[in-house]
């Protein structure tokens, strides 16, 4: 995460950039000189899972009530000195960063497999050294601090940029976060989460300016130097060999330093004596070795520009200026100037930032004017251009004319004003795009202020590298409803329907699973038909006018033996309903009983439930939302026994008369590997859900199933150890003769609905003798994920079938 090495580099080797402060008064002092404004932090909250997650125990599945209890006393310690938290998680993932995100989750997969190792050989918990965060946890921390009232963003793009322009846009006091990137970025102060006291609100600030002066740089030379180094968006190893020139020239090197720091100090060097020199006369690719990857390069430094701010890399002579609804862009820089970048000249301008690589290229420029207005606007600065560029305000019209301002430059400057985002092309922070991003409901944060986003050189495809970059083109074009579900999405309150709807591209990462048990499958795998429903019910309307085929969805979804080299490409498999399936607007904005009741119809339908509907709706909240999970996991999965079940519903009804400290003091005689993999499974079931009922209209309470209402892991490795040695009801349910009563309600329905799939639940005795291990079902009434193609040919997974692609074997759904 960030700039490769220089977290090690500043602590070992510029320990003098690291101050340790204390955040009460940084407040006291920020107050004082701005009495109107409440002191504020912005929290990178991807960064502070770790550090949030205090409870002893992380391998069962996750201590929610535990960890529930530590995130509110982390947020009472800061309102207790007079800060505000605004937290930001990220949203998706860039298709420029793609690559790093599938680096990530390869390694997470061999630290699974060792994780798993020690499991089998010793029967406990791996120590701290090989932490793995419970799955889902970013997602229900999203939702938990919103229940405690916090103001909780989800970025359109990865979190830093927003995060770090929020900071920056808000005069907040700092950015709390344990990322490299916030050295880069010229913004407010950088806060480390690692080094954070609770009880004493000291923590480590990391000063860029003296950063700089240690490396003989300009702030402006950081995002130069970051590109150099490597960081998420260049790969580490496309400027190695020019590092290693740096270093071989390198004559002020000491040996007490490490290899990695050498080489940030020579590249540093090199920056200050070389490129400095002719900086103005010379083009930055004639001194570096850009190459091909020029364009992605110079990407890679406009990354880190915010709003206002500006590089002297990235510009070279005058060029000419372009006024686009009254707003004055520069096409130029003059390096005597104090950066040379453009500006946007109204402050309100919901304008992103221009970028000109090189006056000479003939790369695209994208600038983001206004996305309220429908525009597309394209302006050719070579003034013998014949072709006339169109010059519209509707996407349907074709009227225009061109625009040619310079006769030296041939540079096209493409600007979009598009109001839906782009997937990978710059886009507005916030959902309400025509509006500016809202601080807060404080009296002294009513003004509002503008966000851009980085600028974006049109350029080659990270992922492919080819001449030109994909635009993404949104799945659904009703702008109402794309509206609707990013101000969801960002607002935290939804979770993965905008992406489906805007990109038709998701992810999952790591979970706990045991790629060597051959009778648990993947949780990929098994909520995947339940996702195939979902797509349904959001992209209905968005078939091919030529075709009644659904769009393909990309699952990026890590599981054992997938390379991740492409994503699965998904169908969504149509759903039988009575009436049929609503539109979206109706789905969501209709609040008439009958499709309040149809919300509820729809979600038990994508887990082909509907014939259990009156059982479901006469168990009581939140055991409900369980229980309807509970029911499609024995059906889907052949290998989960009656003891299973009874360990299950058991945690359950057990954890309503827990307190937090009774569950922290519960202690566990050993670790069983598959208990372990299936609280993963039942939690990663509950995120399941969350989709489900966001894609609905919200027909149940999110919190019927946030997981410190209904599961925790050591409760549930406790039932299932008792279970599994074949203790009594009495026993799992700790002699309490009202929760017999409910445990056997609750059985009776799971089991009853089961039984209309033709599915018994019988005991581990007796499955051991009658099964052979595989999993999944195969009937009339549903789509299963057991073999790879559903009755209806629809609920296949697919990957792309084009060159050098392989269709899946008939076997692909079991476990590599």
């Amino acid at each position: 995460m960030g700039v490769r090495g220089l977290q090690g580099f500043v602590r070992s080797t510029c320990p003098h950039v690291c101050t340790v402060v204390n955040l009460k008064e940084m407040a006291e002092h920020h107050l004082s000189r701005h009495p109107a404004c409440t002191p504020t932090i912005v929290v990178d909250a991807m960064c502070c899972l770790r550090y949030w997650y205090t409870p002893e125990s992380w391998i069962c599945g996750g201590q929610w009530r535990e960890y529930f209890a530590a995130l509110r006393d982390f947020v009472k310690t800061f309102e207790s000195v007079g800060i505000k938290l605004i937290f930001f998680f990220d949203g998706m993932v860039e298709q420029n960063k793609r690559d790093e995100w599938i680096k990530r989750r390869l390694k997470n997969n061999k630290e699974i497999s060792k994780i798993f190792h020690y499991i089998k050989s010793r029967r406990e918990q791996p120590g701290r050294n090989m932490f793995f965060i419970p799955s889902g946890l970013a997602i229900f921390t999203r939702f938990a601090l919103k229940a405690m009232g916090q103001q909780t963003l989800c970025s359109l793009q990865e979190a830093d940029y927003e995060v770090a322009s929020y900071g920056l846009q808000h005069n907040c006091l700092g950015i709390l976060g344990e990322d490299t990137d916030y050295l880069i970025y010229d913004t407010c102060p950088y806060l480390s989460i690692s080094d954070l006291c609770l009880e004493s609100l000291n923590t480590v600030m990391l000063c860029r300016e003296k950063l700089c002066e240690s490396l003989g740089l300009h702030l402006a030379d950081l995002p130069l130097l970051a590109c150099l180094l490597g960081n998420d968006i260049i790969p580490e190893g496309m400027f190695e060999s020019f590092r290693y020139k740096c270093l071989s020239s390198y004559t002020s090197s000491k040996g007490s330093f490490d290899k990695k720091g050498n080489i940030i100090l020579a590249v540093s060097d090199y920056i200050s004596k070389v490129l400095h020199l002719h900086q103005g006369e010379r083009k930055l690719e004639e001194m570096l070795p850009l190459g091909p990857n020029k364009a992605l390069f110079y990407k890679g430094v406009a990354s880190y520009l915010l709003p206002g701010k500006k590089s002297p890399w990235l510009f070279q002579k005058p060029k000419g200026v372009t006024v686009l609804d009254k707003q004055e862009v520069s096409l130029s820089s003059d390096p005597a100037s104090p950066r040379g970048a453009p500006t946007c000249t109204e402050p309100e301008s919901s304008q992103d930032i221009l970028v000109c690589a090189d006056p000479d290229s003939k790369e695209k420029v994208l600038v983001r004017v206004d996305p309220e207005l429908k525009e597309e606007v394209l302006v050719r600065a070579d003034p013998e251009c014949k072709q006339e560029v169109p010059m519209h305000a509707d996407p349907e019209s074709k009227q225009g004319g061109p625009m040619c301002t310079d006769a030296d430059s041939q540079q096209e400057v493409h600007t979009y004003l598009d109001p839906e985002p782009k997937q990978g092309l710059p886009i507005c922070v916030h959902p309400e795009i025509s509006q500016q991003l809202p601080v807060g409901t404080d009296p002294e944060f009513n003004q509002e202020a503008p966000m851009c986003v980085h600028p974006e050189v049109i350029q080659e495809d990270p992922m492919t590298m080819g001449p030109e970059i994909k635009e993404q083109v949104p799945m659904v074009s009703d702008p109402e409803i794309l509206k609707i579900a990013r101000t969801q999405h960002v607002h935290a309150e939804s979770y993965l329907v905008y992406s489906i709807l805007s990109s038709g591209e998701i992810e999952c990462s790591n979970t706990l699973e045991d790629e060597l048990d051959q009778a648990l499958p993947s949780q990929a795998f098994i909520y995947r038909p339940v996702r195939q429903r979902v797509y349904s019910v959001l992209l209905r309307g968005c078939q091919d006018g030529t075709s009644a085929a659904y769009p393909v969805v990309k699952e990026w979804f890590v599981y054992p033996g997938n390379s991740l080299r492409r994503p699965d490409l998904v169908r969504p498999l149509q759903m039988t309903i009575p009436g049929g399936v609503p539109s979206l607007k109706i789905l969501w904005l209709n609040e008439e009983p009958a499709v309040q009741a149809q919300r509820l119809d729809i979600l038990l339908s994508c887990f082909n439930l509907s014939s259990s509907r009156e059982e479901l709706q006469a168990v009581d909240s939140p055991l409900r939302a369980l229980c309807c999970l509970l029911i499609y996991l024995f059906i889907q999965v052949d290998t989960l026994c009656l003891e299973d079940l009874h360990a299950f519903i058991a945690q359950a009804l057990c954890l309503q008369g827990k307190s937090t400290a009774q569950l922290i003091s519960l202690q566990l005689e050993y670790i069983n590997s598959r208990a372990v993999q299936l609280g993963s499974l039942l939690v990663r079931g509950l995120t399941t859900l969350a989709l489900v009922n966001s894609a609905c209209g919200f027909p149940w309470e999110m919190n019927e199933f946030m997981p410190w209402n209904v599961f925790d892991g050591k409760l549930f490795h406790q039932k299932y150890l008792q279970s599994e040695k074949g203790y009594a009801l009495e026993v799992l349910l700790e002699q309490n003769r009202s929760w017999l009563t409910k445990f056997h309600d609750l059985k009776a329905v799971v089991c009853k609905a089961c039984m209309k799939e033709n599915r018994r639940i019988v005991g581990r005795s007796h499955w051991n003798s009658h099964h052979t291990g595989r999993w999944g079902r195969q009937s009339s009434g549903s789509h299963r994920t057991g073999s790879a193609y559903s009755h209806s040919g629809q609920g296949q997974s697919r990957r792309d079938q084009g060159p050098g692609s392989r269709q899946h074997e008939r076997d692909q759904w079991k476990r590599h």
